[in-house]
């Protein structure tokens, strides 16, 4: 058989340039899917070093080891966080038009980076916006980092608790479990559910949706019913919809009791597009015992405790509140590895016949574009950016009746 004349697509994996970065958007064990799929590596030399993976480990399973530069003239470039999560970054000039690059945007807290994107005619998706659907959850990466990262969380956690989180008698006496209290059910929630009853711990966990009672309960955590009307469901893209500052305030009220009785809490609740919501607040804190601790994993995006700071620890009477960065850059090896496989199977949505094809009719990869053509082209992004909203594309036409006198007459017959 001749060979095919289709020449290789090349995807660039560069350095990441974000502070405290340590993640890879490529681990070594994604490129055999990739190389099958049509797709040669070039990775940036020493570009896995902070995961754990040397040169080596990806020029063993066929990449190429280049410069900065040799990666940018790829057609396709893979990060963790585009541009470093700056748009002002120096790779910005290294963007053609045409380029594809893929990876986590923060699209609604960096809309200005989505902008810049598109200044350079780049087409760039931003895979948090990956439809929350079961067809797509192998490309979700905001599930597959969310589940590092509460597994991580407890481990933080029982590190500064100065308690231990197992009931263990002994010929000096019985120690108690701690009091683990777990707010939002999601994919962190559920994992630092999980590792905290391995740990030993009493577990509690509330969410606003009531479907995620029964799996807190199959995870052997008791499920916090706060009679709170908030009609909620799973909105866009599974994610949990903003309540009212009133719904807000009286879960607060609702909530004080199991907050000051328990030893840690782990937060967790988000909503897509917008500012994490304020559940715990300052007062709330100052009722929890002396040496207790409190894991905000939505400090980035404001946090879900009134005092917490990103990036710090704060002190509130004996109580320490953690505004965690990043957490699952704390573990870059699976981290890395979970992200590149999610990334893998993303392009492999692209490539149709041996080429990438951005009108590929998949709503994976559609819903996830947030810029081409030298444009935002996402309204959600255009409205934080303040521009006019581009018109939505016309549902298809409703495929036409058929003519009964046309009818065959064995159609007829039926």
């Amino acid at each position: 058989m001749a060979e095919t004349d289709t020449p290789r697509i090349v995807v660039g994996v560069p350095k990441e340039e974000r502070a405290g970065e340590t993640r890879v958007a490529l681990s070594p064990t994604a490129l055999p899917q990739l190389t099958k799929a049509g797709f040669d590596i070039v990775i940036e030399s020493g570009a896995g070093d902070a995961a754990g993976y040397p040169d080596s480990t990806f020029t063993d399973r066929g990449a190429r080891i280049g410069s900065r530069d040799d990666v940018f003239a790829a057609d396709i470039v893979v990060q963790v966080n585009v541009m470093g999560a700056d748009a002002a970054s120096a790779d910005l000039a290294r963007l053609r038009e045409g380029l594809i690059v893929v990876g986590a945007v923060a699209p609604f807290a960096r809309p200005e980076l989505v902008k810049a994107v598109a200044g350079t005619g780049a087409v760039l998706y931003a895979l948090e916006m990956v439809p929350r659907t079961t067809r797509a959850q192998s490309m979700d990466i905001l599930s597959s980092q969310a589940a590092v990262a509460g597994y991580k969380a407890v481990l933080l956690a029982a590190n500064e608790l100065p308690k231990m989180f197992p009931l263990l008698t002994t010929a000096a006496g019985t120690i108690a479990p701690a009091k683990v209290f777990i707010v939002g059910a999601g994919v962190a929630g559920l994992g630092a559910i999980a590792t905290a009853r391995r740990l030993g711990a009493l577990v509690e966990a509330y969410d606003v949706r009531p479907a995620a009672r029964e799996e807190v309960q199959s995870l052997g955590a008791r499920f916090v019913e706060l009679p709170l009307e908030t009609d909620q469901e799973e909105g866009s893209g599974g994610y949990a919809t903003q309540l009212s500052d009133e719904a807000i305030k009286k879960q607060q009220e609702l909530m004080a009791k199991t907050v000051a009785a328990s030893d840690v809490i782990i937060t967790t609740a988000q909503v897509q597009g917008t500012t994490a919501p304020q559940i715990i607040t300052t007062e709330m804190i100052k009722g929890m015992g002396a040496g207790s601790v409190i894991i905000d994993l939505a400090a980035e995006q404001g946090g879900n405790c009134e005092p917490t700071v990103a990036g710090e620890t704060v002190d509130i009477d004996g109580v320490k509140v953690i505004g965690v960065v990043n957490l699952p850059g704390e573990i870059p090896v699976h981290a890395s590895q979970l992200f590149g496989k999610n990334v893998a199977n993303f392009l492999c949505l692209m490539v149709v016949d041996g080429a990438v094809d951005l009108d590929v009719d998949d709503d994976v990869i559609q819903q996830s574009v947030v810029a081409r053509g030298g444009d935002v082209v996402n309204n959600r992004v255009r409205e934080a950016l303040g521009l006019v909203p581009l018109p939505e594309p016309e549902p298809p036409a409703p495929a036409p009746e058929p003519d009964a006198e046309s009818e065959s007459p064995e159609e007829a017959a039926k």
